[in-house]
């Protein structure tokens, strides 16, 4: 059986290709939903459009290649904006498709399922308005908590100001308290985007990138030369995702403060999360 997901994120929108439990394929398009939103709290309407018409595309692409079943999630953009039913409504228009809006703890316990497949151990996804740290044991959740920081969000609040930035950080970082210490995963584009730089990977093979191994201070040099350098230089690194390149340096400043904060000197990357999370998890009755 061959099933489909979009994932509708503060920075991209991605499709995720999935037949007899297995994936086919992957898709992005960096479509910037969440630009804006932390000065307005509203999202804007061009990139509700945009965003809205690049759900469509992937819709169609998905049934043309022959899934039974297409679903579509949000994360924290459209959960945390004023007009995010404004935005569900526009999707439904543009093809028909219901876009489902996870709670902070549905997104982190999909992005946990899709990285660990149920196995004991944690995962950690910055995302563009949201970051998540989710801990299981013995097939339960133990702690599951979303901080109201991204990679989108922070370049909106803060630029490429080093100090500013870890300034915000530090203070959404507080609602974490004690995390459980676990081998940890590293899912979401700003991890693989450093994986891909660290490892100089191009062009992008996630074979190459799931697995790998990243430590907080890799993770932090690389915040620091990345919010010192151009955009010019940034995007002529080997490995760079030129999409993400005006936003990683904030966040692999965040995803370094993370691991700094809950003591982990280093992180798996994952290149399976929250799509193939949210398929398992339909197909096993708990969404």
């Amino acid at each position: 059986m061959k099933l489909s997901a979009i994932d509708i994120g503060s920075n991209s929108v991605r499709l995720l290709v999935w037949a007899d439990g297995r994936s086919l394929y992957k898709k992005i398009n960096t479509t910037r939903l969440g630009e804006g939103l932390a000065q307005s709290g509203e999202l804007s309407e061009a990139a509700m459009r945009r965003t809205a018409e690049a759900v469509a595309l992937f819709y169609e692409q998905a049934r043309a290649e022959g899934a039974e079943q297409v679903y579509a999630f949000a994360t924290a953009a459209v959960r945390r904006s004023r007009n995010g039913g404004e935005f569900v409504a526009r999707v439904r228009r543009e093809c028909g498709l219901e876009v489902r809006v996870l709670a902070g703890e549905e997104e982190a316990r999909i992005g946990f399922l899709g990285a660990t497949e149920g196995r004991d151990g944690g995962i950690v996804d910055v995302g563009g308005a949201s970051t998540e740290i989710t801990v299981g044991v013995g097939g339960e959740i133990i702690y599951a908590v979303s901080a109201d920081v991204g990679a989108v969000k922070l370049k909106d609040a803060c630029g490429e100001d080093r100090a500013a930035l870890q300034k915000y950080i530090d203070g959404a970082l507080s609602v974490y308290g004690n995390v459980p210490q676990c081998r940890l995963y590293a899912i979401g584009g700003t991890a693989t985007s450093l994986c891909a730089l660290e490892y100089e990977v191009e062009p992008y093979d996630p074979a190459l990138i799931d697995g790998r191994i990243l430590t907080a201070g890799a993770v932090l040099r690389w915040a620091d030369r990345l919010l010192s350098r151009p955009q010019a230089e940034r995007l002529a690194l080997k490995g760079m995702d030129k999409p993400r390149a005006d936003i990683l340096g904030g966040g692999a400043l965040l995803l370094g403060s993370v691991l700094r904060h809950i003591g982990q000197e280093s992180v798996t990357v994952s290149e399976k999360d929250n799509l193939e999370g949210f398929l398992l998890a339909k197909s096993r009755g708990l969404l």
